[in-house]
């Protein structure tokens, strides 16, 4: 049988000793800004595909209204089957 490696795990360092991160380095006043500024963004960029899905749903509507105006597209679309009309 072969031997089994132990894997020696180093210690993790304690919180206290961790490095700084750059949210522990910023000012609270400039780390509010930066998450309205977020906000904003997400806002906005919402509203724009918002703006794109209300634009492709009332191209959709017009294409549909066009058809049904468009004497050849409904009678090509209909069922031949005139006998379960008589």
């Amino acid at each position: 049988m072969a031997k089994k490696k132990q894997n020696t795990s180093a210690p993790r360092p304690a919180a206290a000793e961790a490095p700084a991160t750059l949210k522990d380095l910023l000012s609270s006043d400039v780390l509010s800004k930066l998450k309205a500024q977020s906000d904003a963004l997400k806002a906005e960029e919402q509203d724009k595909k918002e703006a794109v899905r209300k634009a492709a749903e009332d191209q959709r509507k017009a294409e549909q209204k066009r058809l049904e105006n468009d004497f050849a597209h409904l009678l090509e679309n209909s069922s031949q089957d005139w006998h379960k009309f008589k």
